[in-house]
C-alpha cells in the first residue's frame, strides 16, 4: 500500500493529560513531512536492540517506510534525543560523567521534538520482553513514549515487544497508536497494523540500502541478524515468549541472510551478531553445511568485518554430536570473545520437570565441554575464541530453597571441572503475555521473592568472580579496547561484541572513544579492573 493519500489526522478527540503535552518549539518550515522512526529500544530473550546494537525492528521499519515512500525523508530518532530536547539540551549529570538517559543521541538530537511534530508517520520501536538493566541506556517507559507522542500530529504506529502489552491491556494505551504491529511491518501494511510476522520473501523485497539509516548514528553499530523464528524444540519452556511470538518455525535462506549482511556492510557496518533467534546451533534444523555456508559466506562478502558473533544456543543442540562440530565451525569463522549463551534455567530437577525445561545438568555439562573444546584457546586479542554463557531463572513454579542449593552445586561442578564460561545471566521470571506461565495467573509467593538479591550475591561471589579470575587472569593484556562510559568509579572500556567483558579503569575520566590496551589488575563478579599501558595501534 502506497502512502500518498495519508495526511495529518485530527487529534482533537485524543487529548492527553497536561503532563504529557509537547512543549513549544520553533518550526523549521519543512516542505515535505518526514517519516520518523522513534527507537525506544527493545530487549528480548532472542534479540537485543539497545545501542550500539542495531535491532531488526529498526531496520525493518526503515525498509518499509523507504519502500512505501521512496521520495520522503526517513529520520531515525532515539528516546535519548527526545529526552535531550525536553530537558532543554542539558545532561542529567555533570560532565565528564556519562548520562545514561541521553547517551545514545543521534545527529537529529537538536530537532528531535520538531521532527516528531512535523512527521507524517511515527513508528515507535519499543518493549522489554525480559527484565533489562544497562549501564549506558534506559529503555523508553510508557510515560516517556506518551510524552514524546504528544508532540506528534501525524499517524503513530507501534512495533516490537511492547505491542503484546498494548494488546493485552488496551485501556492503558488508548489513544497512543493508530495501529499496532506485533512482529514486523511492511510497506503494504503500515497503516493497517499486523498480528503475524511477514514472510521473509516479502521483507526482502522491501529491503534496500541502509546507508541513510546508519549515517544518522554517531556510534559504531553492531547489527543484530535474525536467522529464523520460533523454537525447534518439541516441548516449549513454560515461561518462554518465543512460541507465543511465532508458534511455527520459519527459517531464512542462507543467501537472504548473507545479502542483508552485505547491504549492512556496504552501509559501513563492520560488526555483526547472529542473535535474533532461539538457538544458533539449530539453524536449518542443525544443518552443519548450511551453517558452514552462512559463516563462510559472511566472511567472504565482508572481508574487513571487525566482529562476527552469535547469541543463544540450546544446550540440547550443543550437546549433540553435530553440535560439537558446529561449535568448531563457529570458533573457526567468528571473531574472538564470542559467547554461546545456554539456558539451563535451573539445576533443580523439580523445577526442570514442572516447567518443561528439558535440559538436565548432565546435558548442560556436555554442552559446556563441547564449546570449551572448540573455543577455549585464546585469539590474537587475548580472549578465548568461543565460550559458553549460562542463563539461570528464579521464580519458576516448583521452586523451593533446595533450588538455590542445586544451582550452586551445578555451577561448582563446572568450576571443579576446570571449564571456562564467558558470562552468567541470573534473573527473575517474567510472565510474558501469551505464555503458559502467564496463564497461571498470580502464583503463591516463591522463596526467590524474598531471597533473590541474596541468592544472586551468592552466585556472584561463589561462581562469577572465580570464573572471571580464570578467564581474565591478572596481568592479561587486552588490546583494542575503547572507552565508552565515564561513571563515578572511573572509565569503562570494552570491545564491541556479544556480552563483551567490561573493564573498569578506576578514578579515570578518559574521553569517550579513546582506544587503548589495558592490563587486568583485579576482578569483581560483573566486571574486571584494568590499567592502561599503551595506546592500541
Amino acid at each position: 500500500m502506497r502512502l500518498e493519500a495519508l495526511r495529518v489526522v485530527d487529534r482533537s478527540a485524543r487529548t492527553l493529560p497536561e503532563r504529557h503535552r509537547c512543549p513549544d518549539s520553533d518550526s523549521e518550515g519543512r516542505n515535505m513531512q518526514p517519516l520518523v522512526i522513534l527507537d525506544c529500544f527493545t530487549v528480548e530473550p532472542s534479540g537485543l536492540g539497545v545501542p550500539p546494537y542495531l535491532s531488526t525492528y529498526v531496520r525493518n521499519a526503515w525498509s518499509a517506510l523507504r519502500r512505501a515512500r521512496p521520495e520522503a525523508e526517513v529520520r531515525y530518532v532515539t528516546i535519548d534525543d527526545v529526552r535531550w530536547c525536553l530537558a532543554g539540551g542539558t545532561s542529567a549529570v555533570e560532565p565528564p560523567q556519562s548520562d545514561p538517559l541521553t547517551y545514545s543521541t543521534t545527529i537529529n538530537r537538536s530537532n528531535a521534538v520538531q521532527l516528531l511534530r512535523d512527521a507524517e508517520i511515527v513508528v515507535v520501536v519499543a518493549g522489554d520482553a525480559v527484565p533489562s538493566v544497562h549501564l549506558h541506556a534506559v529503555n523508553g517507559s510508557l510515560p516517556e513514549i506518551a510524552r514524546a507522542l504528544a508532540c506528534a500530529r501525524g499517524r503513530r504506529f507501534l512495533l516490537g515487544p511492547l505491542s503484546t502489552y498494548a494488546l493485552a491491556a488496551p485501556s492503558e494505551y488508548a489513544g497512543l497508536f493508530d495501529a499496532v504491529h506485533t512482529h514486523t511491518v511492511t510497506s503494504g501494511d503500515i497503516l493497517l497494523g499486523s498480528r503475524r510476522p511477514a514472510d521473509y520473501g516479502r521483507m526482502r523485497r522491501d529491503r534496500d540500502s541502509f546507508t541513510g539509516l546508519v549515517d544518522q548514528m554517531p556510534w559504531r553499530p553492531i547489527a543484530e541478524l535474525e536467522l529464523y523464528r520460533g523454537c525447534t524444540r518439541r516441548k516449549f519452556c513454560d515461561f518462554c515468549n518465543e512460541p507465543a511470538k511465532s508458534p511455527l518455525v520459519a527459517f531464512r535462506e542462507v543467501d537472504d541472510v548473507v545479502a542483508e549482511v552485505t547491504e549492512l556492510y556496504a552501509a559501513g557496518v563492520r560488526n555483526f551478531r547472529l542473535g535474533q533467534q532461539t538457538c544458533f546451533f539449530s539453524y536449518r534444523n542443525r544443518d552443519e553445511e548450511a551453517i558452514r555456508a552462512l559463516l563462510s559466506g559472511i566472511r567472504e562478502r565482508c572481508p574487513d568485518l571487525e566482529v562476527l558473533h552469535i547469541d543463544n544456543a540450546d544446550p540440547l543442540a550443543v550437546a549433540s554430536p553435530v553440535g560439537r562440530r558446529i561449535a568448531k565451525l563457529v570458533a573457526e569463522h567468528c571473531t574472538e570473545g564470542n559467547c554461546a549463551p545456554m539456558g539451563i534455567e535451573s539445576f533443580d530437577p523439580a523445577v526442570i520437570e514442572r516447567n518443561t525445561l528439558t535440559c538436565t545438568p548432565e546435558i548442560l555439562m556436555r554442552a559446556v565441554e563441547h564449546v570449551n573444546e572448540a573455543g577455549a584457546a585464546r585469539g590474537p586479542g587475548g580472549l578465548p575464541t568461543l565460550l559458553p554463557g549460562l542463563n539461570l531463572v528464579y521464580g519458576l513454579p516448583g521452586e523451593t530453597h533446595r533450588t538455590h542449593a542445586a544451582n550452586l552445586q551445578g555451577l561448582t561442578a563446572i568450576l571443579d571441572a576446570g571449564l571456562l564460561c564467558h558470562r552468567t545471566n541470573v534473573r527473575l521470571a517474567r510472565a510474558f503475555p501469551g505464555t503458559p506461565l502467564a496463564a497461571l495467573g498470580e502464583l503463591e509467593p516463591l522463596p526467590s521473592a524474598e531471597h533473590f538479591a541474596t541468592w544472586k550475591a551468592d552466585i556472584d561471589h561463589i561462581w562469577d568472580q572465580p570464573m572471571k579470575e580464570r578467564v581474565y587472569p591478572t596481568g592479561l593484556r587486552v588490546p583494542g579496547l575503547h572507552s565508552y562510559f565515564i561513571g563515578q568509579g572511573g572509565t569503562w572500556w570494552r570491545r564491541l561484541g556479544s556480552y563483551s567483558i567490561q573493564i573498569v579503569e578506576p578514578e579515570a575520566a578518559v574521553p569517550l572513544g579513546t582506544t587503548a590496551d589495558l592490563v587486568v589488575t583485579g576482578h569483581a563478579p560483573r566486571m574486571i579492573y584494568g590499567e592502561r599501558r599503551a595506546a592500541a595501534a
